[in-house]
């Protein structure tokens, strides 16, 4: 019997929720942690009782434990998975195992940061080089930083297949109309094209609107095991497939600059959900560059490799359009607190249930969308998680 087989219908995301989030200037992560699990567990109709597992990351290896204590929660399953931006993903692909194995009933996933106002309150800087240890040291010469790899990479793919910088653009025009229909998003003014290509330059191609905005908050998910769903608050969300991929570190072990993880992380949640990438009706993707958004695209089968910047063209993405993409507006202008992948599942969520507000995606007949994908990245390209959701 295959995974789905064993997963469908069994495991549930019951509870989702923000924290405050954009400029927060006086609260502490810890606080954004606990503001977002009160919430999440309130939109669930669940007592704090039930969970007894719980994930975290981000604030340090003791995370889970210092932040369970901090919440007063005990768990007996916990995670601290640390993969980059696809934490949140691979963190909940565990959870799911974890729940259809018997070995935890209700799991919290929590993320808390203060990343904007810490840079302005000189309390740490921008982390654009990631450190030099290990065989990162060999590439720190040669200008090792988040922004210049990424950058490295578009221009490959626009090398070997043609992309352009205004196909690239369109990407952050459309997360920006996006947007602009989500009242909690930080930045809501129409930009265009020229907007964008016309902007200061971070690293080439990159100018700044192609790159995400930096922001404060916190998130929040909890999944649950089928025999809590009757008693929830809301209606559930299935756990439907889930895929996890590591690549790389160095550059020099980046086989193929045009290529991610979402390729085998991808193929592996939509083996395991019984669907084909066209089926699907929202995609909630890492966005911390444009190019990420257009090489996700390709990697999970809504294009031909290639196709990326063809595709995501004419207003593909945006709320009304063929495939709804970053429906909040992504990490290009909604928030963007540092690891952004729990952000994906709550968008995700909060779409199939039909909460998402103006920025609601309807189908045919006023519909609401059925299935859901979120995929996080960590690094560049270094890792992926690809989590199918579902409703019923």
């Amino acid at each position: 019997m295959p995974p789905v087989a064993q997963r469908n219908r069994k495991v549930a995301v019951v509870g989702v929720s923000l924290s405050d989030c954009g400029r927060v200037d006086t609260a502490t992560p810890y606080a954004l942690h606990a503001q977002a699990a009160r919430r999440a567990l309130a939109d669930s109709g669940l007592d704090r009782s039930v969970v007894d597992g719980f994930a975290s990351a981000g604030l340090g290896t003791l995370a889970p434990v210092e932040v369970a204590e901090y919440l007063g929660l005990r768990p007996t399953w916990t995670d601290s998975t640390a993969v980059g931006g696809s934490t949140w993903e691979v963190m909940a692909a565990h959870a799911a195992d974890a729940i259809a194995a018997g070995h935890a009933r209700a799991v919290l996933l929590v993320y808390g940061s203060t990343a904007r106002a810490d840079i302005r309150a000189g309390r740490r800087t921008a982390n654009l080089s990631f450190g030099a240890r290990g065989p990162l040291q060999f590439e720190v010469p040669y200008g090792h930083t988040l922004v210049a790899k990424y950058a490295m990479a578009a221009r490959r793919h626009m090398y070997e297949y043609g992309t352009t910088l205004e196909q690239l653009a369109d990407i952050a025009v459309q997360a920006r109309i996006n947007a602009g229909h989500n009242s909690d998003a930080m930045f809501r003014e129409p930009i265009t094209i020229d907007d964008v290509l016309s902007g200061p330059t971070i690293a080439d191609p990159f100018t700044k609107l192609h790159c995400c905005i930096r922001s404060d908050g916190g998130c929040a998910v909890l999944l649950a095991a089928e025999e809590y769903v009757p008693d929830t608050a809301k209606p559930p969300v299935w756990v439907l497939g889930s895929g996890t991929a590591v690549s790389h570190t160095t550059m020099s072990e980046w086989e193929d600059f045009t290529v991610s993880p979402a390729a085998a992380s991808g193929r592996a949640a939509f083996a395991r959900a019984g669907v084909q990438p066209s089926e699907i009706d929202v995609a909630e993707l890492y966005d911390a560059f444009t190019y990420m958004t257009l090489v996700t695209l390709e990697d999970l089968g809504f294009c031909a490799k290639g196709e990326g910047g063809a595709f995501a063209e004419k207003g593909r993405l945006t709320r009304d359009g063929e495939l709804p993409t970053n429906t909040d507006g992504g990490g290009l202008s909604a928030c963007h607190p540092g690891m952004r992948g729990l952000f994906l599942l709550v968008e995700a969520v909060r779409q199939l249930r039909g909460e998402a507000g103006e920025r609601q995606v309807r189908k045919a007949g006023g519909r609401l969308p059925e299935l859901a994908v979120a995929s996080g990245t960590g690094g560049w390209f270094c890792s992926a998680g690809t989590v199918v959701l579902g409703r019923d």
